[in-house]
């Protein structure tokens, strides 16, 4: 049984329920701060946000005081301090969250503050000014994207769509896709190996990344987009052995295999893509929309940068997930909550969003806010035309509450090596990940009842 709303939970259980650790997210909570509107002074209270050390700068922190009134202080994101203060009956009032991942697990151990009635009384936050991305942060004790809200995503990026480099497509005599119909994940692969450029043994150019946030919500992805499911009804499990988690895997391993782009076997010395897609060295990015806010700032670059729907298997579906959905969420046992709420509203809904959303680094969670994205230049207004299109195609890719993406993340990097260098079969690799994965799930599981 799930324990009872505002229920002691003892240093030991939430040990065992966190003993995985939490996800950790790709995408920062980081914005500059513009004139706010008509907000409820804070009051002079004092309201501690758990994050990571880019999350909320200092000039935002100070924005918050002369704003709203509420005075911020932040501590470092940990997994292992935010049990102890959970425990201690002392957590922070706000906590960073990737909602495509924690918000099952912590909602289902019954540690997150249902955000409905706020969102009810708000008139910053409107329900129906929400992104159905914002759905990734529902939870109704079974499944994701139902029931009430724990938390909301800053910003966001449909996280299978990739950008490309017409001028690495050029030189190499490879057809740029198409504005906004799918390519498929063969053709993408295929692509991806012509775009390759090798000297010496190195490779000058990754003709293609594709990793998503982390490997297991992205194998989910993939899965969905084959026309499948990687877990069962319950959550409970996970196969690799079905037509279509099979499918996804033997694809990204074959992706590792040809070593057109970074992977746990070929790791990319900038360690994200970014600076190598800067530096013209990688034809083309997973990265979604997000990242936008790094292209535009470079002008030589950005002319040739192009935003392409997400791919989709021979026979599967068109599905265009968010893979990650940062954002934050409030602990049930926070103790100063109405301040806390105004932080989270002035954050989401008010001038940090606003900056966020006219930066380019992510689409905004509020519907409203999507005038302000760039549009300013031509190659904007193309990038523009192409991810309204692909917004249609958004879905909530359920993710299991028994296990955190980090753990499982790690049980594929011990077993898939061997199967990318070509010494394992995909369905050796199948089984061995069920036989892995199926046993932190099964923990996970009893630990939440």
């Amino acid at each position: 049984m799930h324990p009872h709303a505002g229920a002691s939970l003892s240093r030991r259980r939430f040990l065992a329920l966190s003993a995985a650790g939490a996800a950790t997210g790709a995408a920062a909570l980081n914005g500059c701060a513009m004139q706010v509107s008509s907000g409820v002074s804070g009051g002079g209270e004092t309201v501690t946000l758990m994050v990571k050390p880019d999350d909320i700068s200092p000039e935002l922190v100070r924005q918050a005081q002369k704003d709203i009134g509420v005075k911020i202080v932040t501590v470092r994101y940990d997994i292992t301090k935010l049990i102890g203060m959970m425990t201690n009956g002392a957590p922070p009032d706000l906590v960073r969250g990737v909602g495509a991942t924690d918000a099952p697990y912590f909602a289902a151990r019954d540690v997150m503050e249902d955000l409905d009635p706020y969102f009810a009384g708000s008139s910053v936050l409107k329900v129906d000014d929400l992104d159905p991305v914002n759905d990734l942060w529902r939870y109704d004790g079974r499944t994701q994207g139902k029931g009430p809200r724990h938390g909301m995503a800053k910003d966001f990026s449909q996280d299978s769509m990739f950008w490309y480099n017409t001028a690495l497509f050029d030189r190499a005599g490879v057809d740029q896709p198409p504005e906004t119909e799918p390519v498929t994940f063969e053709e993408w692969l295929e692509n991806a190996k012509r775009l390759t450029r090798r000297k010496s043994g190195q490779t000058t150019v990754f003709g293609g990344s594709y990793n998503g946030v982390l490997t297991p919500n992205l194998l989910a992805s993939l899965t969905a987009a084959a026309g499948g499911s990687l877990f069962t009804d319950d959550f409970s499990r996970i196969d690799f052995t079905t037509p279509e988690a099979r499918k996804a895997l033997s694809w990204y391993i074959e992706y590792g295999r040809a070593r057109v782009g970074p992977s746990i076997v070929q790791p990319d010395p900038n360690t994200w893509d970014g600076p190598t897609f800067q530096a013209n060295r990688m034809a083309m990015s997973n990265s979604g929309y997000w990242l936008g806010g790094l292209i535009n700032s470079d002008k030589k670059l950005a002319p040739h940068a192009r935003l392409a729907p997400a791919p989709l298997f021979e026979g599967g579906r068109r599905v265009s997930p968010c893979q990650a959905g940062t954002g934050l969420w409030m602990p049930k046992k926070a103790r100063n909550k109405d301040a806390a709420w105004r932080v989270f509203e002035w954050f989401f809904g008010e001038g940090p969003a606003k900056a966020r959303a006219s930066s380019g680094w992510g689409i905004p969670t509020l519907k409203s806010l999507r005038p302000l994205m760039p549009a300013q230049e031509d190659y904007q207004k193309r990038v523009l035309k192409v991810q309204n299109a692909e917004l249609k195609h958004f879905s909530v890719i359920a993710y299991t509450p028994y296990a955190t993406a980090d753990s499982l993340y790690a049980l594929f990097n011990q077993e898939a090596p061997a199967a990318m260098n070509g010494h394992m079969s995909v369905d050796t690799l199948a089984g061995r990940l069920n036989s892995v994965m199926n046993e932190q799930l099964k923990r996970g599981k009893e630990q939440v009842g």
